[in-house]
């Protein structure tokens, strides 16, 4: 499940994104939460017991103090890079996921020597013993985890059309929220509610959409620098029978 603006600002109580300060998602089976990113505000994350794999877009929440990560799906120790930039974090709780491995000790001296100004982890105080151990016993993390690619191996291609879902998942949201606002005064006036179908998009609807075919093809031609001959051909092939298709539309009927 993705974690959307909609499901964040419920969650949250808040009115926009930029003033969400904590979110609490326990248990909802996230597995997406790119929209981390548009939380420059946030304080405080509890994502515990969900499916997450992936702290990449927590590297944006520069004012997290407290992130809860308790049973998830966090593959690797190098996911702490992620984490390594974040200047006011103070207490983290990261047991019970595939990250710790078998080696407890070696996993807290781990994160210790990439996250020293932790307080707390896995709700247990940090000593300065520790720390200095962590020195010692610790594996730095000095590179971010190889890039999620898609499913023809390609990590340009899996980041833009991520960025293209989520653009798309924002309007959505942002017109749900102005039909349930607009409904309720109908409905306060003794008027029915408008179908979604009636509902006026946003005035943005047309440069959103410009926008995604923009990075659509953008990630098109990113593909295409990278395929061999028999790639290419393959390419060519289905849009060619794509143009066809749609030139069959095109046609006016015959009379």
């Amino acid at each position: 499940m993705k974690l959307t603006r909609k499901m964040v600002l419920s969650r949250a109580k808040a009115s926009e994104l930029e003033s969400v300060r904590k979110l609490n998602c326990w248990g909802s089976r996230l597995t997406d939460i790119s929209i981390c990113r548009s939380l420059p505000s946030i304080e405080v994350i509890t994502f515990s017991a969900n499916s997450i794999s992936s702290l990449e877009p927590m590297s944006h929440c520069l004012n997290l103090s407290e992130l809860y990560l308790r049973k998830n799906s966090v593959p690797s120790l190098d996911q702490l890079f992620y984490l390594k930039d974040l200047p006011r974090l103070k207490v983290l709780w990261l047991a019970e996921n595939p990250c710790c491995g078998p080696d407890p000790r070696h996993y807290r001296m781990t994160v210790l020597r990439n996250l020293p100004s932790l307080q707390k982890l896995d709700n247990q105080t940090v000593t300065e013993e520790e720390l200095s151990q962590a020195l010692i016993e610790g594996k730095e993390i000095t590179a971010a985890p190889a890039r999620q690619t898609s499913e023809n191996g390609h990590p340009e291609l899996s980041c833009e059309l991520n960025t293209i879902e989520s653009s798309t998942d924002m309007e959505s949201d942002l017109l749900d929220d102005s039909m349930e606002e607009t409904n309720k005064i109908r409905e306060q006036l003794g008027m029915k509610p408008l179908p979604r179908d009636r509902f006026p998009s946003s005035p943005s609807a047309s440069i959103s959409s410009q926008k995604k075919r923009n990075n659509i093809l953008n990630a098109v031609l990113l593909l295409l620098k990278e395929l061999d001959t028999k790639g290419l051909e393959v390419v060519q092939q289905t849009a060619s029978r794509r143009l066809q298709a749609l030139r069959k539309l095109e046609l006016p009927e015959e009379r």
